[in-house]
């Protein structure tokens, strides 16, 4: 059964947790986002093709060569967000999306606007980043 979202829908608290129109909300936000991402993904590798290495001198070539690096890393970091979208995508479709992985409490909806593919509640990740703090080598 395909549910389709009224034009101006928004999730709000006052709603059950993860009814099918937030449910399908979520699923068509991630699934925009990642399609975004594959689509400057795939203009970053056609301007990496088509770019060549032909500058002046030294210092023209440097700033190509870094200019193309920060690409790679920005692509790069795109990928990795891919996949983050991937992971919320298949717990949508298990029903875990929206709930924390550490306590199952519901993360929320106003947390899961910000960042659609938090998988920790706040309180879970305050506690992880403390935890994280706490024993990293500084």
């Amino acid at each position: 059964m395909a549910i389709t979202l009224p034009p101006d829908y928004k999730p709000n608290d006052k709603e059950e947790f993860m009814n099918p129109l937030q449910t399908e909300y979520f699923r068509k936000r991630l699934t925009e986002w990642r399609e975004q991402l594959l689509t400057e993904s795939n203009g970053t590798i056609n301007t990496l093709k088509t770019s060549t290495v032909a500058a002046a001198d030294a210092t023209d070539r440097a700033s190509v060569e870094s200019n193309r690096a920060l690409e790679l890393r920005t692509r790069d970091r795109s990928r990795k967000l891919i996949n983050k979208i991937n992971e919320a995508l298949s717990r949508i479709e298990d029903g875990s999306y929206g709930y924390c992985e550490i306590t199952s409490e519901p993360i929320g909806v106003r947390r899961l606007e910000a960042r659609p593919i938090a998988t920790l509640s706040i309180e879970a990740q305050e506690m992880h980043e403390r935890a994280e703090r706490q024993f990293r080598d500084d």
